[in-house]
This record gives structure tokens, sequence and C-alpha cells, in this order.
């Protein structure tokens, strides 16, 4: 038996439904919580917390298919859009002994709904949370899908419910995945400074490079672009300090449709690309912003302390909460379409300016 929570422009219901639920997802026999709107629908899987589908409904198309689970598996799990907190990458060797996972609890958990799908004038939303055991934190997140356009925002209050003070992370980790990812799929942000993950301490950061081109064991590569090589696997990236924002697109030209990310940098300082090949063919990209930017446990960050001015960890007192938000967004594109140049704000709406010589300008309606 499944629970399927449902709400959308034309009914708002809990259901009990034996069989698949929204075989779109592929997540036969999973809880999961939709909202349906008059343009789209999301998917929140709740052994874990992560956005397991995110498309159309006239389109059925989701990009966010990475690391489905088989038939039957029920467990807690990382799935398309996941939640690395209170860490992002491994732990230490003691914490690893003490059972604290890689990418720490959020996904290895069950989620709790606060409150369940409901409308609210032209918005549909719904409310959930996860306590981390080992960790001693608590995240609470808000999802609002707009009824009428494919805009998604997120709220997540995270609180340190430990007596005294602590170190933690949080990134977003967006994974597209086969169905949408193939090897004609452009990746844009306006990231700017950056360095490959895997380099030496004291200075991981060496050699510097810069947002998209690549010079990686003597050949120059295009991060926009994933064929049969995925090195450098995973890089890191800041922006500019006159920005406010930050986003991150993928946009699969032929089957004309983009997925798309925008925050605050003061939240999110960080965009991490991490870049996936399987026999031969694009298995999954990681569009991943947050707020470390060094794939390394703990005692490593808090010693390195920064990266190009931006901090590598951040710190919560005892009982303190801190919100942080974002949006997601797709997008249908002309033919001919060969990638972004900007995201930004225009009120309620996203505005998407294509790169190249076509500069008509997309605009998602955030209501």
């Amino acid at each position: 038996m499944l629970k399927k929570i449902v709400v959308s422009g034309l009914f708002c219901s809990a259901l009990l439904i034996s069989g698949p639920a929204w075989p779109e997802t592929g997540l036969e026999g999973r809880r999961q919580v939709v909202l349906e709107g008059k343009t789209a629908l999301v998917s929140v899987d709740m052994a874990g917390g992560s956005i397991v589908d995110f498309h159309f409904l006239d389109q059925m198309l989701n990009p966010l298919t990475w690391n489905f689970p088989e038939k039957g598996d029920t467990k807690p799990r990382t799935i398309g859009h996941f939640l690395c907190f209170d860490r992002w990458g491994q732990p230490s060797d003691q914490e690893l002994k003490n059972g604290m996972p890689f990418h720490g609890e959020a996904t290895a958990v069950n989620w709790d709904m606060i409150s369940p799908p409901a409308r609210k004038g032209s918005v549909i939303s719904a409310d959930m949370r996860c306590v981390l055991p080992i960790g001693g934190m608590e995240l609470r997140r808000t999802i609002e899908l707009s009824d009428n356009s494919s805009v998604l925002r997120v709220r997540e209050s995270v609180t340190n419910l430990n007596k005294l003070g602590r170190v933690y992370n949080i990134v977003q980790h967006p994974s597209i995945g086969p169905g949408f990812l193939d090897e004609t799929v452009l990746v844009d942000t306006n990231a700017g400074k950056g360095f490959k993950q895997g380099g030496a301490m004291p200075d991981p950061e060496e050699p510097v490079i810069y947002w998209p081109l690549v010079v990686h064991q003597g050949a120059l590569r295009d991060l926009r672009t994933l064929t049969n090589n995925h090195d450098p696997a995973v890089t890191s990236f800041i922006f500019a300090d006159s920005l406010e924002f930050g986003w991150v697109t993928a946009v699969n030209p032929g089957k004309g449709l983009l997925i798309g990310y925008l925050w605050k940098l003061a939240e999110y300082p960080w965009l991490n690309i991490w870049r996936n090949v399987q026999n031969g063919k694009p298995a999954a990209r990681g569009l991943e912003f947050g707020t470390t930017g060094l794939h390394q446990p703990f005692p490593t960050l808090t010693a390195k302390k920064t990266i190009f001015g931006r901090p590598l960890f951040e710190y919560l007192d005892a009982g303190q909460t801190v919100t942080k938000s974002y949006v997601a967004f797709l997008a249908k594109t002309p033919a001919g379409f060969t990638g972004v140049r900007d995201v930004r704000l225009r009120g309620e709406d996203i505005v998407i300016t294509p790169a190249g010589t076509n500069t008509r300008e997309i605009v998602v309606r955030g209501k």
C-alpha cells in the first residue's frame, strides 16, 4: 500500500492507492508528495526528501531522473534533486565509524509531513521536515508550485538542536539524468572563477580555472557539454562580488526543454559542477549550489576556512535557526536554441536571455 498525497488544480485530497503511483516518476511503492498545477507537476520522495520529478503536464519529460531505485526499494536514498545536509562529501574517519553517511543524514532518514498540500490562491504548497539523529539538526521545508506556471519556490529553515554550537554545510544537489540528459545538453551559469576538486592541500584551488573552459591533462575541456569523458569530474566556482543572484541552467535543445535554478549568493555562495559518464554515455550532471566549495571533511574545512574569499562552512549557535531559499523553473525553448546568456528576476517572473544571435527573451511567469 502506497500513501500518495496530491493536490491539483482540480482537486485536493489524501489518497490511499494500491499499485504504482505516478508512473512518470518511475518510483513505484515509495511515499511521495505530489503538487500538480495546471501547467506543471512536482513530486517529493519522503524517504530521503529528494525532489524526484518536475515536468510540464503536456510534455512529461522529467530532468531529475538520476539514481532512481529498483522496483521494491523503499529505503531512504539520494535521487534526482537531493539535499546534502549537514555536510557535502565524506565524514571524517571517526565520524564514519560513528555512522555518519556521505553527504550527511538528510537523505538517509524518512521525512515527516507538517502540512499536506493545500491551495493558497494561485499557489499550491506543502510543508515537511527531517531531523538528523547524529547531527542534531532539523530542517523544515516549504515548497510552493505556482498553479499557472512552471515555477517552484523552496524555502528551508535549518535549526541546531544541540546544546552547543556547531559548524555545518547545506548544498542543494540537483542531478539531471538520462531521458533528458544526453550529449546535446548544454549547461550555463553566471559563475566565474573556480578550481578542480582533488588538488593537493593546503592550496587545492590551484590552478585557478574560469567557467566554462578548463585545461585538463593537457586538453581543453568545455564544461558546458558532456559526451564520453567526464574529467574533470567535479569543479567548484564562485561568483563576482557585484552579483546578487546566482543561476544555473541545463537545456536539451532537441527536446525543447530547460530546467534552471536561481538563488541569493548571500545564502549559497558556491556552485559545484559534477559530471558523470557510464558506458561511454552521459549518466549524470550535478548542478550543486550551496554553502561550501571544498569536498572535504570538517577538520579540513575549518583549517582552510575560505577559498577565493568565500567561506567553506557556516556556524549555528545552540538553538539558532537560519532560513535559505531558491527558485527552480522549467521553460520550453525554440528550435535552434544554443544556451543561456542570462537569467534574472523581473517581479515574480523569471526572464531568460538566450545565448547567440537570438536575443528574444523567454519569460517564465511566476504566477
